[in-house]
């Protein structure tokens, strides 16, 4: 299977709201109308990043954003005062799901925004209760925190600096 990366935009919109998703809680990852809304934000205020509809052999197959984190009172203290990208809203169809797409999307998208924009930290929010995605992101090098932003706890993938 062929994963391909391109830019979220209102022309292909529609595409990245008809996966499916319907399992997953909004409040556990953020919907595609929230991620165009704060892809908007960030090209409004020329933010480093990009938000991704992820295809697999051309088909609609997940949605992630990666950007420039703006600071959060709850961000984890190692972060404070340094630059990092923050991971959004990232979400696998679920007839794809337990096939290494997931995996696939996630290191090709971290590895074009650090190719564009250069290298940094990473952190994302996983809900406390989705304790699978949690194994994941520790599969791809994130490590938890105990920091917690809401419902959210931390985790992060650092670079060697």
């Amino acid at each position: 299977m062929t994963i391909t990366l391109e830019q979220l935009t209102h022309e292909n919109y529609d595409q990245a709201a008809a996966i499916d998703r319907d399992d997953i809680p909004e409040e556990w990852v953020d919907s595609a109308a929230s991620l165009m809304e704060v892809t908007d934000y960030g090209a409004e205020h020329h933010l480093i990043g990009h938000t991704f509809l992820a295809r697999a052999d051309g088909k609609p197959a997940g949605l992630i954003m990666i950007g420039e984190a703006l600071a959060w009172d709850t961000d984890p203290e190692e972060m404070k005062g340094k630059p990092f990208y923050r991971v959004m809203g990232f979400v696998v169809d679920k007839a794809l799901r337990g096939r290494g797409i997931g995996g696939e999307i996630l290191e090709k998208a971290i590895e074009q925004v650090c190719r564009e924009f250069g290298e940094r930290s990473l952190a994302l929010g996983v809900h406390k209760e989705n304790t699978r995605v949690g194994r994941f992101y520790e599969r791809h090098g994130f490590r938890r925190t105990g920091v917690y932003e809401g419902n959210d706890e931390y985790y992060l993938r650092l670079t060697e600096s």
